[in-house]
């Protein structure tokens, strides 16, 4: 439940009003307020690249239709601005009543300029989105140095830095595992990080543990389910795979947990913007 007085106030009232009916429905109405809605929540562009990469101005367009408030860009050919100018993508991006709250770009080319055009309109993230597996654990302890800067750079512009992970720094490294290391080496003042909730459990990681480990460390999720297949799993729509998100987002948010953004990678027996269309629907129903 929320912290907020006047929800509380309110929700207390509701459950006051709850406890004196008759017992028939009273469980009902107190389950419904166990919960709350999850509020705004976004899309990672590269799920619906391609249309992107073909027309940007009407895909977001869909995408706002769909009930995307939020987007969270990636950095191509054309920038994470889509070959706009950060004002002119911020125009759009009101006139469809959507809000770009973060994009994954290279942090180690003219991450200054970056940094500064998107906290020019309100932007709260970048995000280093790959690093790759590594040959020892002495390359992710220089990602440490890497990030830390790059948090400076961020933070004196407005603005945050964080890492996305993916599957290969769960993995154990010369006795060590990367992704504790990356954690415990930067400076939480500076560096945050985005929990990709399919690749935590694709590695056989508990997601649930590592909010609980690192409060507030994991500002934001990629909400993207998983499928078994014969070559062994891929990403689907969400939920019509395995992962329990009722009780994964609802732990994160304890714990620090404010975006959560839809992403998905495989499309079998649909297309990415119909998939971001039934995405949508699920993340609106969602309650944590």
């Amino acid at each position: 439940m929320s912290t907020n007085r006047r929800d509380f106030l309110r929700n207390t009232g509701f459950a006051a009003a709850a406890l004196s009916l008759p017992f028939v429905g009273k469980s009902s109405i107190l389950d419904e307020l166990a919960y709350k809605p999850l509020g705004s929540f976004g899309i990672q562009l590269w799920t619906v690249k391609e249309a992107m990469f073909a027309d940007p101005k009407d895909t977001l367009t869909k995408l706002a239709s769909y009930g995307y408030k939020q987007i969270e860009s990636f950095e191509g050919p054309k920038g994470f601005f889509w070959g706009m100018k950060n004002t002119e993508f911020k125009k759009l991006m009101d006139d469809l009543g959507m809000k770009i709250v973060s994009s994954h770009c290279n942090n180690t080319v003219e991450f200054e300029r970056k940094s500064a055009e998107a906290a020019e309109i309100g932007m709260s993230y970048l995000i280093c989105p790959w690093k790759g597996p590594q040959k020892s654990i002495d390359d992710f302890k220089r990602f440490n140095d890497e990030f830390n800067k790059s948090g400076e750079i961020a933070k004196k512009n407005g603005i945050r830095f964080a890492y996305h992970n993916h599957d290969y720094s769960f993995k154990v490294l010369d006795g060590q595992v990367p992704q504790v290391v990356m954690m415990e080496g930067t400076d939480k003042n500076l560096v945050d990080f985005e929990m990709d909730i399919y690749w935590v459990v694709a590695a056989g990681e508990d997601p649930k543990a590592w909010f609980k480990k690192y409060p507030n460390r994991f500002r934001l999720c990629h909400v993207k389910d998983l499928t078994k297949t014969a070559k062994g799993s891929e990403s689907c729509q969400i939920g019509k795979g395995s992962i329990d998100f009722k009780s994964i987002l609802s732990e994160g948010s304890k714990y620090g947990l404010k975006n959560f953004i839809v992403e998905q990678e495989a499309f079998t027996g649909t297309n990415p913007m119909e998939s971001a269309q039934a995405n949508a629907g699920y993340m609106s129903k969602f309650q944590l």
